[in-house]
């Protein structure tokens, strides 16, 4: 059998600039290898998911510029132990290599492959990559992670200007790739989806966006946010590169960047937010849960027009402004009074830049039950939204045609009797 080293692609699907590779690459024979995981593909309805042919789209990317240095990447649909099990039955597995996650499952799995290479006398190295900084790097000075935004992003930024952020050029080393012919990826069909007509372009750091972010990011019908959330989420761009260019350019896109990295640390520190509220005593708010009005919420039916639009650009695109995100959030717990979990699972399946702990750290700031959330007395008014963001209703336009016409809904509820119906409700369940 031959001798090779693996690097496992897995949320970080380039060549330049990517951590666990360049250290991979400091071996000779590095077999690339991505597993489409059936743990997580089953779960996922929507045979149409974007995600996946995101994901499909640039693996064939990945897989040309691979073979340009006479390798290839080898993907498989498998559980990714199993799939590793048939790996080592084929070759010598000298080494394996990867980059961390921080989300439950992907420490759960990651766990049990690494018992199983030790127990072959096999070594794994992993890696930070898609962050700046992780785990314990960021905490207060007893050693206790931090559960407030400003304190950290404080402590994030001192801790960032005192080291020198450097990349890791594994596109430099592709010459040790492991040499040998092409191999298929499996078609989109043959794991369980179809494949859909949908251009996901390559994307780079685009200046002038993040030179004007302070001044554009809150007007849904500019094209003034970065539209590299999705890149970050699946890795095709560096979170290096990213954040040097904002810390020259613009200190607000660099504050939400440190935001993605707050929430990811949250989700590390306090694993229980998936399925709890991060303060507890907000478990005990007694949602109404109308399935009738959720199911109108979801489709952009509930007769309130900026909360409306945003839906539809979710079902349509897989994409949400992120203002339109926090009206749509705070709308659906605070005016409905459904579950801010309900929510949260159906972004996440419908989101192109679905990420857990961004997902679950949102959610949970616009319910008023997480860590450094708005406070529940905080319920926006849509109206005024719309006057402050969209007074033109160029945005809401867009996706409600019929804007304007008989067509169009009442609305579901009455903004004021939703407002203190919400402030009576957290009232209650905080103070028994």
């Amino acid at each position: 059998m031959e001798k090779i080293n693996i690097f496992w692609f897995r949320r970080d699907l380039r060549l330049n600039d990517n951590h666990g590779l360049f250290h991979a690459l400091k071996k000779e024979n590095v077999l690339p290898v991505f597993i489409f995981d059936k743990q997580i593909l089953k779960k996922l309805d929507n045979k149409n998911d974007l995600r996946i042919n995101f994901i499909h789209q640039k693996l064939k990317i990945l897989k040309q510029k691979l073979e340009k240095n006479k390798s290839t990447l080898l993907v498989l649909y498998d559980n990714p132990l199993d799939a590793f099990k048939k790996i080592n039955q084929e070759y010598e597995i000298q080494s394996v290599y990867f980059n961390c996650d921080y989300e439950p499952y992907a420490l759960d799995r990651d766990s049990k492959i690494i018992d199983y290479f030790s127990n072959q006398n096999i070594s794994v190295y992993s890696y930070k990559d898609q962050v700046i900084f992780d785990k314990d790097e960021i905490v207060k000075n007893d050693g206790s992670p931090y559960t407030v935004y400003t304190p950290y992003a404080n402590k994030w930024k001192e801790k960032f200007h005192q080291q020198k952020i450097t990349g890791y050029p594994s596109e430099n080393n592709l010459s040790n790739l492991y040499k040998t012919e092409s191999l298929n990826i499996p078609p989109i069909q043959d794991i369980g989806f179809n494949p859909v007509d949908f251009d996901f372009p390559e994307k780079d750091i685009q200046s002038e966006i993040i030179n004007n972010y302070d001044k554009t990011r809150d007007i849904p019908f500019l094209d003034g946010t970065s539209k590299l959330s999705v890149h970050l989420r699946f890795g095709t761009i560096s979170i290096r590169k990213l954040i040097r260019t904002a810390a020259e350019l613009n200190e607000t896109f660099l504050n939400e960047l440190i935001w993605r990295e707050f929430y990811m640390m949250i989700l590390w520190h306090f694993q229980q937010v998936t399925e709890q509220s991060f303060k507890k005593s907000y478990d005990k708010i007694e949602w109404l849960n109308n399935e009738k009005e959720f199911d109108a919420w979801c489709k952009g039916k509930t007769g309130y027009p900026i909360v409306d639009a945003g839906m539809r650009e979710l079902n349509q695109t897989g994409y949400m402004h992120n203002r339109l995100r926090m009206i749509t959030a705070s709308f659906l717990t605070k005016h409905l009074l459904i579950d801010w979990r309900w929510g949260e699972a159906y972004f996440a399946q419908k989101l192109l830049d679905y990420e857990l702990a961004s997902n679950n750290g949102g959610w949970q700031w616009a319910a008023g039950t997480g860590c450094d959330a708005a406070p529940y007395f905080r319920i926006f008014n849509p109206e005024l939204q719309t006057q402050k963001f969209d007074p033109e209703l160029k945005y809401i336009k867009k996706w409600i045609p019929e804007l304007e016409s008989d067509d169009y809904p009442e609305p579901i509820v009455d903004h004021k009797f939703a407002r203190e119906r919400a402030l009576n409700t957290y009232k209650k369940a905080l103070n028994e």
